[in-house]
This record gives structure tokens, sequence and C-alpha cells, in this order.
């Protein structure tokens, strides 16, 4: 199939022949298709701005770059959140590969953007990268924050990655009265799921 045709396969409404062109695509990728899907972020057609941000995570580490031009320059709020979860789709489809710096790096940047679209899909994206580098930068952004639903979203996503630095954070946060109620009331909850994967995961009732 002609790269055209797979282009317009993007925009199908079966999600199986969306991905079915997605990874043709990566497999017969040159220099013109990350530009490409890059200028789709933005595209009104909600399932063809997925489609490529799908894309472009499987394309990999090579995406990295124009993502994090994307997440930190656009002045296009959906294209800023669809460079978020591209991210993020890079982390979920090569977890053995370290992720590049300049990526957390930009999606720690992200953090700050005005926008909740923006930096709930950057906690996300974060959060599926899950490495202790990341779970600082996740812990110091909790701490200097004063964004309630940021700080909720950052604590889903601590529990989630399961490190003891992040869940000695979290429990600290539930201890003390100056914390969100919101807030504190998501990480009590996030601790508990934590804790019933791990009596599930050693086998106890």
């Amino acid at each position: 199939m002609s790269t055209e045709a797979l282009f317009q396969q993007l925009k199908h409404p079966n999600p199986h022949l969306r991905d079915e062109a997605m990874w043709q695509l990566v497999e017969q990728r040159d220099e013109t298709t990350i530009p490409r899907l890059m200028a789709i972020l933005d595209d009104a057609d909600t399932n063809y701005r997925r489609a490529a941000v799908k894309a472009l995570g499987a394309i990999g580490m090579d995406a990295v770059p124009p993502l994090v031009e994307a997440l930190l320059h656009s002045e296009n709020v959906t294209v800023r959140g669809s460079a978020a979860k591209a991210l993020a789709q890079v982390a979920l489809n090569y977890p053995e590969q370290p992720f590049p710096e300049t990526g957390i790096a930009g999606l720690q940047t992200a953090l700050s953007d005005p926008n909740p679209v923006v930096h709930i899909a950057a906690v996300m994206a974060l959060g599926e990268i899950g490495t202790p580098e990341v779970v600082e930068v996740l812990i110091q952004a909790l701490r200097t924050s004063d964004n309630p639903a940021l700080g909720v979203s950052i604590v889903n996503a601590l529990a989630s990655i399961g490190d003891s630095r992040g869940v000695a954070v979290l429990q600290d946060l539930i201890q003390n009265q100056t914390t969100d109620s919101y807030v504190r009331e998501t990480a009590t909850s996030a601790l508990s799921r934590l804790e019933m994967t791990n009596r599930f995961q050693r086998g106890e009732r």
C-alpha cells in the first residue's frame, strides 16, 4: 500500500485498520514520515489525531526530539497535549530502551504548562517512563506545586510506579494536615490499591 493510502487509512473509523496502517507506516517510513505525523497533531479529526499520536509512539526514540520541540514551543494546546501523549506511547512501546534525557527534561518543563490537558498528559507520560530519575521529578513537582489537579495526577503516577521513595512521599502527604483534602484522599486510595496489588502478587488474600 502506498504511503498516501496508509495516511488516509489512519482516518478510518475501524481501529484495527488504523493500527494496521500505523505499523505499515512505521515499517516503510522515510524522512517525511515523522514531519507528516507531527502535522496531524492538531487535526480536527480526533481519530486521525490519535492515530498520529500512536504512530509517533510506535516509531520510538527518533520521534522524541520533534515531540519535545512541539511540547515546549507550540502555541497550540492540542499539539502540546498530543505531543505529551505521544511521548507516553514511546515509553509504552519501548520499555526496555532508556528514555532520552531530553524527553524527561521536556516533560518536566511541561508540568508547569498552564493548561491541564498538557500538564496532566505530561504526568501520565512520566508515569509510563517510571525510572528512578522520573520518580524524583514527580516528587519535586508534587512538593512545589500548589495545583491540586496536578497533585492528584502525580499521586496516581507515583502509586502506579510503586517506587519506595514515591510511596514514602504519599504516606507523608496523608499524615500532613496541610495537604489538600482531595490530594490526601487520592493518596489514601492510591496506596490502598497499591497494597492490594502487592498482596495479590505475593499470593496473599
